[in-house]
């Protein structure tokens, strides 16, 4: 079968549209409180260390709940179910910000946000890898798609609304979208269900294991080198990804003067940049292997960041944003499905949820390093920490065992 019949194949599977569509409204929320945040910061008072604590502490929040997260997936089954909720849970505590008078009350919002978001990439990405697995890199390419169709619509439709409405009043009805989409998740359930051709099986139960034999073979993720290794390069790229989606708006704003408008424009250009580079990389990574494309990614990635620094308030700064956000996200679904190739069957949700615990560590910790290296000596300067991380996640792929994880290209 055609590269183009394939691609044309999967897009009329249920399951596959109906995933990323859900996918893209657990990106819509946190790209519309990237928006908010430089409006919030000032109504706050806030520093550049106290904007990045706040995404720190949402992505610490996921971090210590994703792999428990993985398990309770791979334990309970019922992905259908458990994404319907993550989505309920992400949107909910954004509308309690409307209440939030002060830095604290802001904290403990977005620390429920990150422990709801935890459940979802564990029970999409191999409910999606598994039922197609030939094309792994393409399937979840659609995936990632949704999440950057998310990202890129939030600021524009958002960025329109606080032309009439108060932030306050946005992040309540902000609410809707994953709301509506929620209930579409359990209203379709039944129809995916019953389909007999549906590789999906998004009702289905948990595997059956005792939790001695569980819990041994988890331990055994905690040895496996690919593994590990490519999750730690992913937590690099997140490095690089959440430190330049914090800061860019904030940046774009506090030094450069742009409206919300303009920001929520150059936002929505990363996100399509993104969008047409994930199914370019996934099917090249079919094709050709992991690795290339990982390793050319990142290291273009780093070149791009470097010409945002300096073409400064040229033309060029626009063009520079949009590249970076291609290279950035061409590599989002490669890395996904390297880590379901080298993780037994049995435990995917947990290794996708490991996978995701070392990313939120890295998202964690990028915004308050940018943050104090911005406040201490500049935000140009924390940049070139930006264009660091993606280059060491650069380093970490050579060390990656050449065996076993790549498809090869005559087999794709």
């Amino acid at each position: 079968m055609s590269t183009a019949a394939t691609t044309a194949s999967l897009w009329t599977r249920r399951d596959v549209w109906l995933i990323s569509f859900g996918h893209a409204l657990t990106h819509w929320y946190p790209a519309t409180f990237y928006l908010l945040l430089p409006i919030i910061g000032q109504e706050l008072g806030l520093s550049y260390t106290q904007i990045g604590l706040i995404i720190t502490v949402q992505f610490t929040a996921g971090a210590i709940s994703n792999l428990p997260g993985g398990m309770i997936v791979d334990s309970i089954g019922k992905k259908g179910y458990l994404m319907a909720l993550s989505l309920f849970w992400v949107g909910f505590p954004y509308a309690l910000m409307s209440i939030t008078t002060n830095f604290w009350m802001l904290l403990a919002c977005v620390t429920l946000v990150g422990i709801g978001n935890n459940i979802w990439h564990p029970a999409a990405i191999p409910t999606l890898a598994h039922g197609y697995p030939e094309r792994k890199g393409l399937v979840l390419s659609f995936h990632g798609m949704g999440g950057n169709l998310g990202e890129a619509l939030a600021p524009l439709v958002v960025g329109a609304l606080l032309t009439w409405f108060s932030w306050r009043t946005v992040v309540v009805l902000n609410v809707m979208p994953g709301l509506v989409m929620a209930i579409m998740i359990l209203l379709m359930l039944g129809a995916l269900s019953m389909d007999r051709e549906n590789p999906a099986g998004l009702n289905a139960g948990g595997d059956r294991r005792g939790m001695k034999e569980y819990l041994r073979d988890c331990g055994t993720l905690l040895k496996n080198k690919t593994l590990l290794l490519v999750s730690v390069s992913a937590a690099f790229r997140t490095m690089t990804q959440v430190g330049l989606a914090t800061f860019l708006p904030v940046y774009l704003s506090y030094e450069l003067g742009y409206s919300t408008f303009m920001i929520g424009l150059c936002v929505t250009l990363i996100q399509v940049a993104g969008f047409i580079a994930g199914p370019i990389g996934g099917h090249v990574s079919d094709k050709m292997g992991r690795r290339r494309v990982i390793m050319s990614s990142t290291l273009l990635s780093a070149v791009m960041i470097l010409g945002m620094v300096f073409s400064g308030t040229s033309p060029l700064f626009v063009l520079f944003v949009a590249l970076t956000g291609f290279f950035l996200y061409a590599m989002r679904p490669v890395l996904q499905a390297w880590v379901i190739e080298c993780t037994p069957k049995h435990l995917a949700a947990t290794g996708v949820g490991l996978q995701f615990g070392i990313l939120a560590v890295g998202a964690a910790i990028s915004p308050a390093i940018f943050g104090l290296i911005a406040d201490h000596f500049s935000v140009y300067t924390a940049f070139y920490f930006l264009a660091a991380t993606i280059v060491l996640a650069n380093v970490l792929i050579f060390f990656v065992p050449q065996t076993g994880a790549e498809p090869r290209a005559a087999a794709a």
